[in-house]
């Protein structure tokens, strides 16, 4: 047999009648919330203010009255928690020895080219020998053209001149030139590697003098230290090497002041001279 359950009335009569007064309540308070959210409305349609927290909170008591009386009798559902906290960014802080190089130079101050020279020789902390970068920011963009370095830049430059061999290497994958020149008859060959010479910025160019009539010339001048200098496409700025730092001050200096001539002051406001290492100088137009 199974087991018999017995159920007091007066219990269920007293467990009905408090359940009745509990939704009661609830209603009561619902009616309430109801009531203060339509007066509010009317206020904010008068005053045609933004509603601010104060005016928000009968509306929301509202909302979650009439939520937990849907929802009576069921278990609430923990909320969720992601597992994963966000990363804080972290700036590496710089070197002991680059903090060191750092307090030598003024920060406010703009320095002549000599003096900038000497400090940058003070901030070398490397062994090897070092870039020297000349970066100029300009009043505007599309400023190009031409110079020659008196002492070239310190790198052995790579010229070739484009040809049917050449065309068939750089299909094949080998590059093997840093700077390519072209006569303008082997400009539609040449359209077929474009794409692979146009990113890495080697496709002749009339702009650059990269295309041209006689060059053989013209590849006898940057394999002498002519460079193309050009403001970048988004930025008004260009960035050039000069040298390296084993040239010493005089060299480095008659190259700096042989590109500085070749842009006019007027479009120069102003320059920052680095080596690959070291923090920024300023140096005075």
């Amino acid at each position: 047999m199974g087991k018999i359950r017995v159920k007091t009335i007066g219990d269920e009569e007293a467990e009905k009648k408090e359940q009745q007064e509990s939704k009661n309540k609830k209603q009561a308070k619902i009616a309430e919330a109801k009531a203060v959210a339509e007066e509010v409305e009317e206020t904010k349609v008068e005053t045609a203010e933004e509603p601010t927290e104060a005016t928000q909170a009968p509306e929301e008591l509202s909302s979650a009255l009439a939520k937990e009386e849907a929802t009576e009798g069921q278990v609430k559902a923990k909320p969720k928690t992601s597992k994963y906290k966000a990363k804080e960014e972290v700036k590496q802080p710089h070197s002991k020895s680059y903090g060191a190089a750092a307090q030598i130079v003024d920060k406010t101050k703009t320095y002549s080219l000599t003096e900038a020279l000497e400090t940058l020789k003070k901030l070398q902390r490397t062994k090897f020998d070092e870039t020297v970068e000349l970066h100029i920011n300009l009043t505007d963009k599309g400023v190009s053209g031409q110079v020659i370095l008196p002492h070239g830049t310190g790198k052995q430059i790579r010229v070739a001149i484009a040809d049917d061999k050449i065309i068939a290497e750089i299909e094949s994958g080998k590059i093997e030139f840093d700077i390519l020149v072209a006569e303008p008859s082997m400009m539609p060959k040449l359209a077929k590697v474009a794409r692979i010479l146009g990113p890495r910025g080697l496709m002749p160019n009339p702009k650059n003098g990269t295309v041209t009539p006689k060059p053989e010339e013209v590849a006898k001048k940057y394999a002498g230290g002519q460079i193309s200098f050009k403001s970048e496409s988004k930025a008004p700025i260009i960035h050039l090497s000069v040298g390296k730092m084993s040239f010493g001050e005089k060299k480095l200096g008659e190259n700096i002041q042989t590109i500085l001539k070749a842009i006019e002051k007027e479009q120069i406001a102003n320059i920052i001279l680095k080596s690959t290492m070291s923090p920024a100088i300023k140096i005075a137009i």
